[in-house]
């Protein structure tokens, strides 16, 4: 069912790491900050994979928050085991990996110093990983889930109901159902686990419960948005769940005649940004990039991409200037007209 020539390439990465794992002690699993399901599945899946062929002791960690319900219902549901970075002591681990990210990207909270031996991924290369021993980064893949399903099939490492689940809803939400920036092998990953997945799981994961907050969010996005050509930028302002950016983005793409979302809000004194596009040839993590040249870091892949800075000034009248700065370098990267905007509803 998977092309011959991508589980050759898996089971001869794969084989080679292990070998180099055995004996090596504690392993250490970072994702980035906020883990989505793409970065919750990759880590659960690698830590499945040392465990059982190489029998290291393995400890997942994330920085930030787990904050959107469809993210927290999966580490309910699915028994994920994953620990807030800042509660390891890093120095306890010979071995530390990163999935769904890379070293001093500015997304994940590993200290820019500490040394990595392992990179897999699906965003763009950065020259930082290619610094690490061991390094995986598939760009044209549309999930880091599809990556490491190839090392556990080229293993033939068993899939239990949960992984499978869980390296399922990954691949079905970092694609938007095989509709967003998919690759073949991201089908036929969604294709082979579909049947191994537990459906009321994944009908429980897609339909959160979710407290009242969630909806003073998407009322102050509406009431906040404003529309340029066909751009459209909405501000939270301060927030207690940094997941909600993102998904506001993706909620407001669908406004008719707009191609192009930037969201922000200020999380714990660092601003969040998120970018979507219905634009294949923008290059979202390019223009992010630019975007927040000398204010913060930025990263991505066609058209998603999300950002941020650190340490901001949290009152209202620093951020409502942070926004106009934004707006202005997106419009100017893009090529848009500058002006004011337009309300996105009439109040």
């Amino acid at each position: 069912m998977f092309k011959q020539e991508s589980l050759r390439r898996s089971k001869q990465f794969s084989d080679d790491l292990i070998d180099w794992l055995r004996g090596k002690g504690a392993v250490l699993i970072v994702t980035h900050d906020h883990p989505d399901p793409d970065a919750l599945a990759a880590s659960m899946a690698l830590k499945h994979l040392i465990v059982v062929k190489a029998g290291n002791r393995v400890t997942a960690a994330y920085g930030g928050a787990i904050g959107r319900g469809e993210n927290k219902a999966l580490v309910e549901k699915l028994e994920i085991g994953m620990v807030p970075l800042d509660s390891v002591e890093l120095r306890q681990f010979p071995v530390i990996c990163m999935v769904d990210t890379q070293p001093r990207t500015g997304n994940n909270s590993l200290p820019e110093d500490c040394r990595v031996d392992l990179v897999i991924d699906h965003h763009p290369l950065r020259e930082t990983s290619r610094q690490c021993r061991w390094v995986d980064v598939r760009e044209d893949y549309g999930a880091s889930a599809t990556i490491l399903l190839e090392y556990l099939l080229a293993q033939e490492v068993t899939l239990c109901t949960k992984l499978a689940t869980i390296l399922f809803y990954a691949i079905k939400s970092e694609t938007q159902d095989l509709g967003r920036e998919w690759c073949p092998a991201d089908r036929l990953a969604y294709l082979y686990l579909l049947p191994l997945s537990n459906n009321r799981i994944l009908f429980d994961i897609t339909h959160p419960e979710v407290p009242r907050e969630y909806f003073a969010s998407f009322s102050q996005a509406i009431r906040n948005a404003r529309i340029f050509d066909d751009v459209l930028v909405f501000n939270l302002y301060n927030i207690d769940n940094p997941d909600i950016v993102a998904e506001l983005a993706e909620f407001l793409l669908r406004v008719d005649q707009v191609r192009i979302v930037l969201g922000m809000g200020c999380y714990k004194g660092n601003e969040v940004l998120s970018f979507r596009t219905l634009l294949a040839d923008v290059g979202a993590g390019e223009v992010m990039q630019a975007v927040v040249d000398g204010l913060g870091t930025a990263g991505g892949h066609g058209m998603m991409a999300g950002g941020q800075i650190r340490s901001v000034d949290v009152e209202w009248s620093a951020q409502s200037d942070l926004e106009e700065l934004l707006t202005g370098r997106l419009l100017e990267i893009l090529k848009r007209p500058v002006g004011p905007g337009r309300p996105l509803v009439i109040r």
